[in-house]
């Protein structure tokens, strides 16, 4: 069963990342080449522990729904999200936070496994390892742009305010 680690430095607060990390609006921004759309549980704004999400998503030429629990939640440090339904055996993405001079440390670690026994294995080896770290360094720029622009923005705007102060 494969471990994808991804570890990116953002220049924005904790806060800010943490909740552009679980929002679904972002979610869904971020995963346009797949046309990823939450269907149903929460359909809009941020996750809170408990909330579930039914994406619906082109992976591999196959629309597919994965339904997934935040199973963890400690704002603005740590979530989880567990596939509750879905094509993989099993998937959990863990989501932490680390504050640090300059920025943040945004880690993933998401465990997965593809179903079908040694067959799974022989695709996630060859082939579904790679395509799910190439989908989460997607998904993670976006964040990372979207949270930089947002950071830099406030950081001039309250510049200007301070001028006239």
């Amino acid at each position: 069963m494969p471990l994808i680690q991804l570890e990116t430095f953002i220049r924005a607060p904790i806060q800010l990342c943490f909740d552009l990390s679980r929002n679904v609006d972002v979610h869904m921004a971020s995963t346009s080449i797949t046309n990823e759309r939450a269907v149903a549980g929460v359909t809009s704004g941020m996750m809170q522990l408990g909330d579930e999400v039914t994406w619906e998503a082109t992976h591999l030429c196959v629309r597919q729904r994965l339904t997934s629990r935040i199973t963890e939640f400690d704002r603005p440090r740590l979530f989880v999200d567990e596939m509750q339904c879905g094509a993989f055996k099993h998937l959990r993405h863990q989501h932490l936070f680390d504050e640090q001079k300059g920025g943040t440390l945004m880690i993933d670690a998401l465990d997965f496994a593809s179903p079908l026994g040694i067959l799974g294995h022989f695709v996630d080896w060859i082939f579904l390892d790679n395509y799910m770290k190439h989908f989460l360094v997607i998904h993670n720029d976006y964040i990372k742009n979207l949270a930089e622009n947002i950071s830099h923005q406030t950081e001039t705007e309250e510049a200007s305010l301070n001028y006239f102060r």
